[in-house]
Order: C-alpha cells, then sequence, then structure tokens
C-alpha cells in the first residue's frame, strides 16, 4: 500500500510538472488557408485494425483515442473543405528483407511481416493484406485525388517523395496524424518541420504504443507539444474548420 501511494505521489507530481512546463511553452497557433493539407501517416491495417499484426501493442490507445474514427473525421474534414489530402504509407517488399543494418523496431517489422507486400509492381496479395488501407478509409484514399505517396521505408518522409508533392502543390502548413504516434507520425512531424513547413498535429487522431513500462503515446504528445507550431484535438480541429 505504500508503495502504491508513493507511485501515485511521484505520478502526480510528474504531471503537475507537466502541466506546469507546457503552460509556459508558446502555441505559435495555425491557419487552415488555401496552402493547407492534410497528410496522413500508415492509415493500414496492421496498425489500425484488431487484425492487425500490432493491435496487441496499439489496441488499447487506439481504442482509447477513437483514433479510427477520428482519422476518417480529417478525411471528411478535407473533402467537406477542399484540403488535399496525402498519404504516406509503409510498405516492405522482399528485397527490403535483405537489409544488413537495421534497428530495434526495423527488425521486429520485418520479422512479423508488418507492411508486407509481394513485389513493388503487383498488388497480388495486396488487397485486404495488414499493408492494406483500413475498408473505412478505402473511398476517400480511392477517389482519384489524395496523392498516395511513395512508401516510406523507416519512420520519416525522408525517404519517400511527400516533401516534393506537397513542394508541388504550393503547400506550406500540414495538418498531421495518423500512424503510430511516437514512429512515423513523429518523424513526419519533425521532418517536415526540418523543411520549413508550419505542422500541426492531431492528438487523438493518432496512438502509440503501451507496453509495460512503457507509453510510447504520452511521449509523442509531448514532441508534438514542443516541436509543432499547434497540436489540436479532432474536436478542436472541426471548430477550427468552422470559422
Amino acid at each position: 500500500m505504500h508503495k502504491k501511494f508513493i507511485k501515485l505521489a511521484s505520478l502526480f507530481s510528474f504531471l503537475l510538472i507537466t502541466s506546469s512546463a507546457f503552460a509556459q511553452l508558446p502555441d505559435p497557433g495555425f491557419k487552415i488557408d488555401g496552402r493547407t493539407a492534410v497528410v496522413i501517416t500508415d492509415p493500414q491495417n496492421d496498425f489500425l485494425s484488431p487484425d492487425g499484426v500490432t493491435w496487441g501493442v496499439v489496441g488499447k490507445s487506439v481504442t482509447e483515442n477513437n483514433t479510427v474514427e477520428n482519422i476518417e473525421t480529417l478525411f471528411k474534414l478535407a473533402g467537406q473543405n477542399d484540403v488535399p489530402v496525402f498519404v504516406s504509407p509503409h510498405y516492405y517488399y522482399p528485397h527490403d528483407h535483405q537489409w544488413k543494418i537495421e534497428g530495434a523496431l526495423e527488425q521486429l517489422m520485418h520479422s512479423i511481416k508488418m507492411f508486407d507486400r509481394k513485389a513493388v509492381n503487383s498488388e497480388s496479395g495486396f488487397k485486404n493484406s495488414g499493408a492494406d488501407w483500413l475498408p473505412r478509409y478505402k473511398k476517400y484514399i480511392e477517389n482519384g485525388s489524395t496523392v498516395v505517396t511513395s512508401p516510406h521505408k523507416v519512420y520519416g518522409p525522408d525517404t519517400n517523395d511527400l516533401v516534393l508533392q506537397l513542394r508541388k502543390r504550393g503547400i506550406d502548413n500540414v495538418i498531421l496524424a495518423g500512424m503510430s504516434s511516437n514512429l512515423c507520425t513523429e518523424s513526419h512531424m519533425r521532418e517536415l518541420v526540418e523543411q520549413g513547413f508550419r505542422v500541426a498535429v492531431v492528438k487523438d487522431a493518432t496512438a502509440g504504443a503501451i507496453l509495460p513500462g512503457l507509453d510510447a503515446y504520452e511521449a509523442s504528445v509531448v514532441n508534438f507539444r514542443m516541436i509543432a507550431s499547434h497540436v489540436y484535438t479532432t474536436e478542436e480541429l472541426k471548430k477550427e474548420f468552422k470559422k
């Protein structure tokens, strides 16, 4: 009982300190205009379906954040307000499994066959696989106007053509969401900021792994607040679009 009290007291102190620190940070803000796009990372079955290979570690966070529904709300808001949508997917082809240099999560993703596809120029076995879009998103992604970039290979857009596609469309401002919060989504935020984009993150339209002693989602939210120009909830973003 005594140890439990100490843990609760420590958590309470941490939350107070964190809240106080956040209160002292400036909020540069974010304005939606004609040079704004929505970017969604990895809206794929392996992350967002209960049948996906990562559901055991991300499912709790996805469920708590209402992530699946909130990402769909972003697709709808973009369509209703003529805001272009860019999807940055994650695919692994057979040649990617020949890598000799891997980080911990890369090795894990390869070992569980996450986002696997049979070939670059073939959709054989792709439909309804872990690499495919969550079914409820297909009507938004396959509508003929959504830009699907080349796949990023590790976590960030450094390895795909997202930045090029955004620049070619005259985009300066990015509303960012997708999976997973502390890996691909955070890495996209960091690189887009480095590339000179103004970035806002929708914190409940993403989610992260929750493991014993590790809450990746909470860690990423701290970084969103420190690095992005603004952090929205989905409800706050809906109000922003109505202004």
